[in-house]
Protein backbone atom coordinates (compact mmCIF):
# COMPACT_ATOMS: atom_id res chain seq x y z
CA UNK A 1 0.00 0.00 0.00
CA UNK A 2 1.55 3.15 -1.41
CA UNK A 3 1.22 6.39 1.68
CA UNK A 4 0.05 9.59 0.12
CA UNK A 5 2.28 11.70 -1.36
CA UNK A 6 1.12 15.32 -0.21
CA UNK A 7 -1.92 17.20 1.13
CA UNK A 8 -4.28 18.96 -1.15
CA UNK A 9 -3.59 22.11 1.13
CA UNK A 10 0.73 21.56 0.78
CA UNK A 11 2.13 23.80 -2.25
CA UNK A 12 3.01 21.36 -5.57
CA UNK A 13 5.43 21.63 -7.25
CA UNK A 14 5.42 22.69 -11.28
CA UNK A 15 1.53 24.24 -11.25
CA UNK A 16 0.48 27.00 -13.09
CA UNK A 17 -2.60 28.90 -12.36
CA UNK A 18 -4.51 29.05 -15.82
CA UNK A 19 -7.36 30.96 -17.82
CA UNK A 20 -11.05 30.70 -18.00
CA UNK A 21 -13.19 31.07 -21.18
CA UNK A 22 -14.25 34.21 -22.41
CA UNK A 23 -17.05 36.02 -20.71
CA UNK A 24 -16.24 34.00 -17.84
CA UNK A 25 -14.47 34.81 -14.42
CA UNK A 26 -10.72 36.43 -14.88
CA UNK A 27 -9.10 33.48 -13.61
CA UNK A 28 -10.84 29.47 -13.01
CA UNK A 29 -8.69 29.84 -10.21
CA UNK A 30 -7.37 26.14 -9.98
CA UNK A 31 -3.95 24.86 -9.74
CA UNK A 32 -2.97 22.17 -12.63
CA UNK A 33 -0.01 20.46 -14.15
CA UNK A 34 1.74 22.20 -16.89
CA UNK A 35 -0.02 21.94 -19.83
CA UNK A 36 -3.65 21.71 -18.53
CA UNK A 37 -6.25 24.36 -18.76
CA UNK A 38 -9.38 24.88 -16.87
CA UNK A 39 -12.43 26.79 -17.71
CA UNK A 40 -15.62 27.32 -15.66
CA UNK A 41 -18.14 26.58 -18.31
CA UNK A 42 -21.33 27.49 -15.91
CA UNK A 43 -21.46 29.41 -12.89
CA UNK A 44 -24.00 29.12 -9.83
CA UNK A 45 -26.79 26.87 -11.56
CA UNK A 46 -27.41 25.68 -8.03
CA UNK A 47 -25.56 22.85 -6.12
CA UNK A 48 -24.07 20.33 -8.80
CA UNK A 49 -23.82 16.74 -7.99
CA UNK A 50 -22.41 13.63 -10.64
CA UNK A 51 -22.87 14.49 -14.23
CA UNK A 52 -22.84 12.82 -17.69
CA UNK A 53 -21.42 14.02 -20.86
CA UNK A 54 -22.88 13.17 -24.15
CA UNK A 55 -21.06 12.95 -27.39
CA UNK A 56 -23.23 15.54 -28.78
CA UNK A 57 -21.72 17.74 -26.22
CA UNK A 58 -24.86 17.80 -23.64
CA UNK A 59 -24.26 17.98 -20.10
CA UNK A 60 -26.57 15.92 -17.23
CA UNK A 61 -26.27 17.26 -14.17
CA UNK A 62 -28.15 15.81 -10.73
CA UNK A 63 -28.44 18.30 -8.13
CA UNK A 64 -28.73 18.10 -4.70
CA UNK A 65 -32.27 19.31 -4.20
CA UNK A 66 -35.27 21.15 -5.92
CA UNK A 67 -34.56 24.19 -4.35
CA UNK A 68 -33.22 26.51 -7.10
CA UNK A 69 -33.77 24.36 -10.11
CA UNK A 70 -35.60 21.17 -11.49
CA UNK A 71 -33.34 17.38 -10.20
CA UNK A 72 -31.60 17.11 -13.45
CA UNK A 73 -30.51 20.47 -15.58
CA UNK A 74 -29.43 19.81 -19.28
CA UNK A 75 -26.74 21.77 -20.36
CA UNK A 76 -24.95 22.35 -23.90
CA UNK A 77 -21.50 23.43 -24.38
CA UNK A 78 -20.25 25.12 -27.39
CA UNK A 79 -16.95 27.14 -27.59
CA UNK A 80 -16.12 26.10 -24.18
CA UNK A 81 -19.12 27.41 -22.88
CA UNK A 82 -22.99 25.56 -21.42
CA UNK A 83 -26.05 26.90 -21.75
CA UNK A 84 -29.51 25.49 -19.66
CA UNK A 85 -31.25 23.80 -22.89
CA UNK A 86 -33.94 22.39 -19.90
CA UNK A 87 -35.12 20.46 -16.97
CA UNK A 88 -36.85 17.97 -15.60
CA UNK A 89 -37.48 15.48 -12.32
CA UNK A 90 -39.10 16.58 -8.94
CA UNK A 91 -36.41 14.93 -7.03
CA UNK A 92 -32.83 15.78 -6.32
CA UNK A 93 -30.03 13.00 -5.74
CA UNK A 94 -26.38 12.17 -6.56
CA UNK A 95 -26.30 9.64 -9.31
CA UNK A 96 -26.58 9.93 -13.12
CA UNK A 97 -25.44 8.02 -15.44
CA UNK A 98 -25.69 6.70 -19.39
CA UNK A 99 -26.44 3.22 -20.84
CA UNK A 100 -28.05 1.02 -23.06
CA UNK A 101 -29.84 3.63 -24.54
CA UNK A 102 -31.28 5.28 -21.27
CA UNK A 103 -30.63 7.62 -19.05
CA UNK A 104 -30.72 6.65 -15.45
CA UNK A 105 -31.16 9.12 -12.36
CA UNK A 106 -31.28 8.20 -8.29
CA UNK A 107 -33.40 9.91 -5.87
CA UNK A 108 -33.47 8.81 -2.49
CA UNK A 109 -35.85 5.63 -2.06
CA UNK A 110 -34.55 4.13 -5.78
CA UNK A 111 -33.56 4.95 -9.09
CA UNK A 112 -35.73 6.49 -12.52
CA UNK A 113 -34.88 5.53 -16.21
CA UNK A 114 -35.58 7.99 -18.94
CA UNK A 115 -35.68 6.53 -22.62
CA UNK A 116 -32.95 8.27 -24.98
CA UNK A 117 -33.32 9.49 -28.69
CA UNK A 118 -30.48 8.76 -31.50
CA UNK A 119 -28.77 11.84 -30.12
CA UNK A 120 -28.78 10.98 -26.43
CA UNK A 121 -31.80 13.62 -25.71
CA UNK A 122 -34.79 12.39 -23.21
CA UNK A 123 -37.95 11.43 -25.49
CA UNK A 124 -40.33 12.32 -22.32
CA UNK A 125 -39.15 13.53 -19.37
CA UNK A 126 -42.66 13.36 -18.16
CA UNK A 127 -42.85 9.80 -17.69
CA UNK A 128 -39.35 8.35 -16.17
CA UNK A 129 -39.71 4.41 -15.46
CA UNK A 130 -39.26 3.61 -11.62
CA UNK A 131 -36.28 0.38 -11.86
CA UNK A 132 -35.05 0.24 -8.53
CA UNK A 133 -37.66 1.39 -5.17
CA UNK A 134 -38.43 1.04 -1.58
CA UNK A 135 -34.45 1.50 -0.38
CA UNK A 136 -33.76 3.26 2.82
CA UNK A 137 -33.73 7.19 2.49
CA UNK A 138 -33.26 7.95 6.17
CA UNK A 139 -31.86 11.71 6.10
CA UNK A 140 -27.91 10.73 6.63
CA UNK A 141 -26.31 9.68 3.51
CA UNK A 142 -29.60 9.47 1.92
CA UNK A 143 -28.26 10.27 -2.09
CA UNK A 144 -27.69 6.84 -4.13
CA UNK A 145 -24.57 6.88 -6.17
CA UNK A 146 -24.96 4.47 -8.83
CA UNK A 147 -22.55 2.66 -11.50
CA UNK A 148 -23.29 0.33 -14.66
CA UNK A 149 -21.07 -2.60 -15.65
CA UNK A 150 -22.29 -2.97 -19.47
CA UNK A 151 -23.57 -5.88 -18.60
CA UNK A 152 -27.59 -4.93 -17.81
CA UNK A 153 -26.41 -4.07 -14.28
CA UNK A 154 -27.05 -1.47 -12.08
CA UNK A 155 -24.84 -0.69 -9.19
CA UNK A 156 -26.84 1.64 -5.82
CA UNK A 157 -24.73 2.17 -2.93
CA UNK A 158 -26.71 2.89 0.16
CA UNK A 159 -25.25 4.65 2.63
CA UNK A 160 -25.64 3.74 5.99
CA UNK A 161 -27.43 6.16 8.42
CA UNK A 162 -24.55 6.31 11.50
CA UNK A 163 -21.07 7.22 11.71
CA UNK A 164 -20.25 3.89 13.29
CA UNK A 165 -23.73 2.08 13.44
CA UNK A 166 -25.29 2.55 16.42
CA UNK A 167 -23.17 5.13 18.69
CA UNK A 168 -25.82 5.06 22.00
CA UNK A 169 -24.83 1.69 22.58
CA UNK A 170 -21.20 1.20 23.99
CA UNK A 171 -21.59 -3.09 23.92
CA UNK A 172 -21.75 -3.61 20.46
CA UNK A 173 -21.90 -6.95 19.35
CA UNK A 174 -23.32 -6.74 15.59
CA UNK A 175 -25.04 -4.17 12.97
CA UNK A 176 -28.36 -4.58 12.35
CA UNK A 177 -27.92 -1.39 9.77
CA UNK A 178 -25.91 -4.00 7.27
CA UNK A 179 -28.86 -5.87 6.05
CA UNK A 180 -30.38 -3.04 4.34
CA UNK A 181 -27.53 -0.22 3.96
CA UNK A 182 -24.03 0.22 4.11
CA UNK A 183 -22.60 -1.69 1.13
CA UNK A 184 -23.65 -1.87 -2.54
CA UNK A 185 -26.78 -3.53 -4.54
CA UNK A 186 -26.84 -4.80 -7.99
CA UNK A 187 -29.93 -4.38 -9.73
CA UNK A 188 -30.85 -5.15 -13.57
CA UNK A 189 -31.17 -1.64 -15.90
CA UNK A 190 -34.05 -3.92 -18.27
CA UNK A 191 -36.56 -4.60 -15.04
CA UNK A 192 -38.81 -2.19 -13.46
CA UNK A 193 -40.09 -1.88 -9.60
CA UNK A 194 -37.32 -3.74 -8.37
CA UNK A 195 -37.08 -3.62 -4.44
CA UNK A 196 -34.45 -5.18 -2.00
CA UNK A 197 -35.96 -8.65 -2.79
CA UNK A 198 -34.72 -8.55 -6.43
CA UNK A 199 -31.64 -6.97 -5.88
CA UNK A 200 -28.14 -9.04 -4.76
CA UNK A 201 -26.47 -7.69 -1.92
CA UNK A 202 -23.36 -7.11 -4.11
CA UNK A 203 -21.09 -6.00 -1.42
CA UNK A 204 -21.06 -4.89 2.40
CA UNK A 205 -19.25 -3.27 5.44
CA UNK A 206 -18.93 0.16 3.37
CA UNK A 207 -20.31 2.89 5.36
CA UNK A 208 -20.85 5.14 2.26
CA UNK A 209 -20.02 5.33 -1.14
CA UNK A 210 -20.03 8.82 -3.68
CA UNK A 211 -17.63 7.44 -5.85
CA UNK A 212 -18.20 4.66 -7.71
CA UNK A 213 -17.32 3.69 -11.17
CA UNK A 214 -16.82 0.49 -13.45
CA UNK A 215 -13.03 -0.69 -14.74
CA UNK A 216 -13.51 -1.65 -17.75
CA UNK A 217 -10.08 -2.85 -17.84
CA UNK A 218 -10.22 -4.87 -15.15
CA UNK A 219 -13.85 -5.32 -15.17
CA UNK A 220 -14.66 -4.90 -11.96
CA UNK A 221 -16.70 -2.20 -9.54
CA UNK A 222 -14.09 -0.04 -8.03
CA UNK A 223 -15.60 2.36 -4.79
CA UNK A 224 -14.47 5.16 -2.92
CA UNK A 225 -15.55 4.90 0.95
CA UNK A 226 -16.34 7.90 3.24
CA UNK A 227 -14.57 6.61 6.32
CA UNK A 228 -15.91 7.03 10.16
CA UNK A 229 -15.39 9.59 12.39
CA UNK A 230 -14.91 10.94 15.98
CA UNK A 231 -12.47 8.25 17.12
CA UNK A 232 -10.82 10.63 19.79
CA UNK A 233 -14.54 12.31 20.75
CA UNK A 234 -15.85 8.65 21.77
CA UNK A 235 -12.34 7.41 23.00
CA UNK A 236 -10.31 9.95 24.03
CA UNK A 237 -8.19 7.07 26.10
CA UNK A 238 -7.19 5.22 22.86
CA UNK A 239 -6.83 8.32 20.12
CA UNK A 240 -5.59 11.37 20.14
CA UNK A 241 -7.46 14.69 18.64
CA UNK A 242 -4.27 14.79 15.99
CA UNK A 243 -4.67 10.39 15.58
CA UNK A 244 -8.57 11.10 14.92
CA UNK A 245 -7.89 13.65 12.39
CA UNK A 246 -5.73 11.75 10.16
CA UNK A 247 -7.54 8.39 10.77
CA UNK A 248 -9.17 6.69 9.18
CA UNK A 249 -7.86 6.55 5.93
CA UNK A 250 -10.23 7.50 3.01
CA UNK A 251 -10.16 3.82 0.82
CA UNK A 252 -10.59 2.88 -2.88
CA UNK A 253 -12.27 -0.82 -2.60
CA UNK A 254 -12.20 -3.29 -5.69
CA UNK A 255 -15.08 -5.17 -5.05
CA UNK A 256 -16.22 -8.77 -6.01
CA UNK A 257 -19.69 -10.48 -5.07
CA UNK A 258 -19.55 -11.44 -1.71
CA UNK A 259 -16.71 -9.06 -0.20
CA UNK A 260 -16.99 -7.48 2.88
CA UNK A 261 -15.41 -4.26 3.70
CA UNK A 262 -15.70 -4.53 7.29
CA UNK A 263 -17.39 -0.98 8.32
CA UNK A 264 -18.41 -0.48 11.49
CA UNK A 265 -15.89 -3.69 12.72
CA UNK A 266 -12.98 -2.17 11.30
CA UNK A 267 -11.10 1.20 9.72
CA UNK A 268 -8.01 1.34 7.84
CA UNK A 269 -5.00 2.82 9.44
CA UNK A 270 -2.89 4.12 6.62
CA UNK A 271 0.30 4.76 8.90
CA UNK A 272 0.37 0.94 10.26
CA UNK A 273 -0.76 0.21 6.27
CA UNK A 274 -3.60 -2.10 7.71
CA UNK A 275 -7.11 -2.99 8.98
CA UNK A 276 -7.96 -2.48 12.65
CA UNK A 277 -10.06 -3.83 15.05
CA UNK A 278 -13.06 -0.98 15.58
CA UNK A 279 -12.83 0.76 19.25
CA UNK A 280 -16.74 0.12 19.75
CA UNK A 281 -16.08 -3.90 18.88
CA UNK A 282 -13.21 -4.63 21.01
CA UNK A 283 -10.02 -2.44 19.41
CA UNK A 284 -7.92 -0.39 20.94
CA UNK A 285 -5.87 1.60 18.21
CA UNK A 286 -3.24 -1.39 18.08
CA UNK A 287 -5.48 -4.73 17.39
CA UNK A 288 -5.51 -6.07 13.95
CA UNK A 289 -8.97 -6.80 12.09
CA UNK A 290 -9.89 -10.36 11.46
CA UNK A 291 -8.49 -11.21 7.96
CA UNK A 292 -12.34 -12.05 6.53
CA UNK A 293 -12.67 -8.98 5.82
CA UNK A 294 -10.41 -6.81 2.49
CA UNK A 295 -8.14 -4.67 2.13
CA UNK A 296 -8.42 -1.56 0.64
CA UNK A 297 -5.75 -1.39 -2.91
CA UNK A 298 -5.14 2.26 -2.01
CA UNK A 299 -5.91 4.80 0.90
CA UNK A 300 -5.83 8.27 1.34
CA UNK A 301 -5.99 11.26 4.15
CA UNK A 302 -8.96 11.14 6.52
CA UNK A 303 -12.18 12.57 6.43
CA UNK A 304 -11.32 14.05 2.62
CA UNK A 305 -14.91 12.55 1.77
CA UNK A 306 -14.49 10.95 -2.07
CA UNK A 307 -17.49 11.98 -3.81
CA UNK A 308 -16.49 11.06 -7.40
CA UNK A 309 -14.00 8.21 -9.45
CA UNK A 310 -13.59 8.09 -12.81
CA UNK A 311 -11.59 6.11 -14.90
CA UNK A 312 -9.96 8.05 -17.68
CA UNK A 313 -10.21 5.63 -20.81
CA UNK A 314 -9.30 9.72 -23.22
CA UNK A 315 -6.29 10.03 -25.32
CA UNK A 316 -6.29 13.92 -24.91
CA UNK A 317 -4.25 13.48 -22.13
CA UNK A 318 -0.38 12.48 -21.81
CA UNK A 319 -0.12 9.11 -21.57
CA UNK A 320 0.03 8.51 -18.27
CA UNK A 321 -3.06 9.36 -17.49
CA UNK A 322 -4.54 6.28 -19.73
CA UNK A 323 -6.52 3.89 -17.61
CA UNK A 324 -5.54 5.46 -14.24
CA UNK A 325 -8.10 7.19 -11.44
CA UNK A 326 -9.23 10.38 -10.84
CA UNK A 327 -10.88 11.40 -7.41
CA UNK A 328 -12.89 14.16 -6.55
CA UNK A 329 -12.27 15.34 -3.02
CA UNK A 330 -14.86 17.31 -1.22
CA UNK A 331 -12.72 18.22 1.43
CA UNK A 332 -13.13 17.96 5.54
CA UNK A 333 -14.71 19.44 7.93
CA UNK A 334 -13.51 17.31 11.48
CA UNK A 335 -9.57 17.40 10.73
CA UNK A 336 -8.76 19.77 13.87
CA UNK A 337 -6.17 20.24 15.75
CA UNK A 338 -4.88 20.05 12.23
CA UNK A 339 -5.70 22.73 9.55
CA UNK A 340 -9.11 21.62 7.31
CA UNK A 341 -7.88 20.01 3.54
CA UNK A 342 -9.39 17.82 0.53
CA UNK A 343 -11.09 20.22 -1.93
CA UNK A 344 -9.02 18.94 -4.81
CA UNK A 345 -9.00 16.06 -7.49
CA UNK A 346 -6.32 13.97 -7.42
CA UNK A 347 -4.87 11.18 -9.62
CA UNK A 348 -4.23 7.57 -9.23
CA UNK A 349 -1.92 5.83 -11.21
CA UNK A 350 -3.41 2.79 -12.25
CA UNK A 351 -1.25 -0.61 -14.16
CA UNK A 352 -3.52 -3.39 -15.40
CA UNK A 353 -6.20 -2.61 -13.56
CA UNK A 354 -4.51 -1.99 -9.67
CA UNK A 355 -3.54 1.16 -8.79
CA UNK A 356 0.44 1.45 -8.79
CA UNK A 357 2.60 4.08 -7.25
CA UNK A 358 1.70 7.29 -5.61
CA UNK A 359 -1.34 9.09 -5.90
CA UNK A 360 -0.66 13.03 -6.78
CA UNK A 361 -2.57 16.45 -6.64
CA UNK A 362 -4.29 17.17 -9.82
CA UNK A 363 -6.30 20.06 -9.48
CA UNK A 364 -6.21 22.32 -6.12
CA UNK A 365 -7.92 26.01 -5.89
CA UNK A 366 -11.02 25.10 -5.66
CA UNK A 367 -11.57 26.43 -1.65
CA UNK A 368 -10.08 29.61 -2.35
CA UNK A 369 -7.50 31.25 0.04
CA UNK A 370 -4.98 29.23 2.17
CA UNK A 371 -6.91 30.96 5.02
CA UNK A 372 -10.31 29.84 3.50
CA UNK A 373 -8.85 26.16 3.04
CA UNK A 374 -7.97 25.96 6.25
CA UNK A 375 -11.07 26.75 8.07
CA UNK A 376 -12.96 24.61 5.82
CA UNK A 377 -15.06 27.88 4.35
CA UNK A 378 -14.07 26.70 1.10
CA UNK A 379 -15.86 28.46 -1.78
CA UNK A 380 -16.05 25.62 -3.84
CA UNK A 381 -16.24 21.80 -3.35
CA UNK A 382 -15.28 19.22 -6.05
CA UNK A 383 -18.43 16.38 -6.02
CA UNK A 384 -18.77 14.79 -9.72
CA UNK A 385 -16.55 14.08 -12.52
CA UNK A 386 -17.22 13.23 -16.13
CA UNK A 387 -15.23 12.66 -19.14
CA UNK A 388 -16.18 14.47 -22.10
CA UNK A 389 -16.28 13.15 -25.83
CA UNK A 390 -12.73 14.37 -26.70
CA UNK A 391 -11.57 13.80 -23.44
CA UNK A 392 -12.16 16.70 -21.52
CA UNK A 393 -12.54 16.07 -17.81
CA UNK A 394 -15.87 17.99 -16.33
CA UNK A 395 -15.86 18.88 -12.65
CA UNK A 396 -18.79 19.76 -10.79
CA UNK A 397 -19.00 22.01 -7.47
CA UNK A 398 -21.73 21.52 -5.41
CA UNK A 399 -21.29 25.01 -3.14
CA UNK A 400 -21.32 27.57 -5.68
CA UNK A 401 -22.33 25.24 -8.43
CA UNK A 402 -19.77 25.66 -10.95
CA UNK A 403 -18.97 23.08 -14.13
CA UNK A 404 -15.09 23.39 -14.82
CA UNK A 405 -13.85 21.77 -17.99
CA UNK A 406 -10.43 20.65 -17.88
CA UNK A 407 -8.42 19.97 -21.10
CA UNK A 408 -4.94 19.68 -21.94
CA UNK A 409 -2.44 20.65 -24.85
CA UNK A 410 0.90 20.02 -25.68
Amino acid sequence: MERYSSYCYRAVAGIVVLNAAKNKPADAGLTLPQGFTATVIAENPGSTRHLVVTPQHDIYVHMASTRKSKGIIVLHEENNQATVKTSFGDYGGTGIAIGGGYLFASYKGGVYRYKLDGNNQVIDSTKPELIVKGLVDIDWHQPKAIALDGKGNIYVNIGAPSNICTEKDKNHTGCPLLDSAGGIWQFKTDKLNQSYAEGVHYARGLRNVVGISWNNQADQLFVMQHGRDALHDLYPKLYTAQQSAELPAECMFALKQGDDAGWPYVYYDWQKNKNMMGPEYGGDGEKAADPKYINPVAAYPGHFAPDALLFYTGSQFPAKYKNGAFIAFHGSWNRAPLPQAGYCVVFQPFKNGRPDGKWEVFADGFAGTAEQKASGAAVHRPTGLAQGPDGSIYVTDDNKGNIYKISYKK
